[in-house]
């Protein structure tokens, strides 16, 4: 069985690979070398050569070694290389196994700090400092991955937060509505009717609110959605047909300019969107006041655009109206959960679109929603 390390100790099996791969490049180069001054060797004249005709040759007399010393001078520098190269080998071992540690200690730190990393202390960042390279540009990237592990987590704590609150509204609604006629002796039937008819509009409040916190749950996972051609056009066209009414109860006129806007997408939910930004700009408006819905194709994108009159919006809140239960003025039993927006956002994240919303100065949003149709 192989020996495991411990948990805490930094595995050493890369600096091994380097530190083999130093030595094993070391001994190569010294294998070539001496393979090259064994060929340049054989070159050198035997120690029996006659001089050449006129004298001595340069290799001898000129620099005072006598013609028997080749042989022997060759041989020596064969052997001499040979030995320095079974020295080389576990030197070259040592010093790749010092300098492997050396360029993998910035690997090491950062893997000892990211250990210690939790929920809790996801706030925390490695902040390499120094020249740039390959491990700074990884520590930054870790870095930025962090921002936005953060980023998630507090948006998931903010919605749990949110959607406990919301809950416990209608919960201690309906406790109210039971203990009522409960501690009342002279309770009568009329009364227990009209708790009970209450208590059935209180249910199926809570049942929207669940339904839309499934609708949130379910667009935000991009790979479980219908890819289908879808129209915009259509969807919108249907959204107006199915809320004119509504829209002339509250004295609102609907301009709609609507082209064809095709891209693949889960119908479904692009209907759920349209609709939500409907009812947005149908309940944010004011008495007399103007929706205006388009559609449109750009080079290469389908774009929705919803307009409405209404309260003036300050520009900074324009994005906070997209997060889970935010909403610019709570109203008591308004029916509205603050959800309508955050799903939109969602949905246009999982089709990979573009949203931008302005705040209009004389009230109202502008809401443009670019889709890729490929």
């Amino acid at each position: 069985m192989k020996p495991t390390e411990p948990a805490d100790a930094p595995p050493q099996r890369l600096r091994r690979r380097f530190t083999a791969l130093y030595g094993l490049m070391s001994v190569l180069s010294g294998v070539i070398l001496l393979a090259i001054v064994f060929v340049l060797a054989r070159d050198l004249p035997p120690a029996d050569a006659p001089a050449p005709a006129g004298g001595p040759t340069a290799g001898t007399e000129i620099i005072g070694v006598p013609p028997a010393a080749f042989l022997d001078f060759r041989s020596d520098i064969l052997l001499v290389c040979g030995i320095a190269l079974v020295i080389m080998a576990p030197l070259s071992l040592g010093l790749g196994w010092l300098y492997a540690g050396r360029m993998l200690r910035p690997v090491r730190r950062m893997a000892g700090r990211l250990r210690h990393i939790s929920g809790s202390t996801v706030h925390e960042r490695l902040t390499v400092t120094g020249r740039r390279d390959e491990f700074k540009d990884l520590a930054d990237t870790i870095d930025g991955l962090l921002a936005r592990l953060e980023a998630a987590l507090d948006g998931q704590k903010r919605f749990v937060a949110n959607a406990a609150h919301e809950l416990r509204t209608p919960l201690t609604v309906e406790h109210a509505l039971i203990e009522e006629p409960l501690i009342d002796p002279d309770a009568t039937v009329e009364a227990y009717r009209a708790n009970f008819e209450r208590l059935l509009a209180v249910n199926r409040e809570r049942g929207r609110l669940l339904e839309a916190l499934l609708t949130l749950a379910d667009s935000e996972q991009n790979g479980s959605r219908r890819d289908e051609l879808v129209d915009l056009a259509g969807l919108v066209r249907q959204a107006v047909d199915d809320r004119t009414a509504a829209a002339e109860l509250r004295e609102l006129r609907v301009k709609a300019s609507v082209r064809p806007a095709r891209l693949h997408g889960d119908p479904a939910l692009l209907a759920r969107l349209v609709a939500n930004l409907f009812d947005n700009a149908l309940h944010y408006n004011v008495p007399g006041g103007v929706i205006e819905v388009g559609t449109r194709t750009d080079t290469g994108l389908a774009v929705l655009v919803v307009s409405n009159t209404g309260p003036v919006v300050p520009p900074d809140e324009v994005q906070r109206l997209f997060e889970p239960f935010q909403r610019l003025h709570r109203v008591a039993d308004d029916d509205r959960h603050g959800l309508g927006l955050s799903i939109v956002r969602a949905i246009i994240a999982a089709h990979s679109g573009q949203l931008t919303v302005t705040a209009r100065p004389d009230g109202g949003l502008t809401v443009e929603i670019a889709f890729p149709t490929t």
